[in-house]
């Protein structure tokens, strides 16, 4: 009776060493890399909004530092991104009857280039984009612009994290 505990314990045992399915809640799997550089993105849009390429190259950052456990560097990362927001655009969405906007958007272009020196495969280059709908009244300046930013930008880092780390 004891040689069959310890052969079932034995079988158990070998089934699940076997079993190394890595998971963890950013769905990232297994990252073969430790640190990671942003470099600075640069404005080329034709209509420049001042401060928002820093603020971006922050927020980027700030997203994969808090997702995973890789090391932020300044040079020789295992992983590279760079780019440059290319558009920065604000279009009527909506008249009124008097032939002003009742609702205006903005969107911002970022293309980004990502660069895994472990897995060449990996690299890509692409355009991210994504908008913010605002009251055709209201000015987009302080608040009403951070607010903006704020949602195009958690949306841009969010899909540029899936698509370099979570492979989404």
């Amino acid at each position: 009776m004891k040689k069959i505990k310890y052969i079932a314990l034995f079988i158990i045992a070998l089934t699940f060493s076997g079993c190394s399915v890595k998971y963890n809640f950013t769905g990232t799997g297994k990252i073969d890399a430790s640190t990671f550089q942003v470099n600075y993105f640069q404005n080329n849009s034709p209509l420049v909004q001042p401060g928002i390429e820093r603020t971006f190259t922050l927020r980027l950052q700030d997203i994969i530092q808090n997702q995973t456990n890789l090391s932020l560097t300044n040079t020789n990362g295992d992983l590279l991104y760079e780019g440059e927001i290319t558009g920065y655009n604000i279009t009527p969405m909506a008249a009124t009857a008097d032939q002003t906007a009742a609702q205006n958007r903005l969107t911002i272009n970022i293309n980004v280039r990502f660069v895994n020196r472990k897995n060449d495969k990996d690299n890509f280059e692409k355009s991210f984009s994504f908008y913010y709908d605002y009251p055709g009244s209201d000015q987009l300046i302080g608040s009403k612009l951070t607010e903006a930013l704020d949602v195009i930008f958690e949306r841009i880092t969010q899909d540029i994290f899936n698509a370099s780390l979570a492979k989404w």
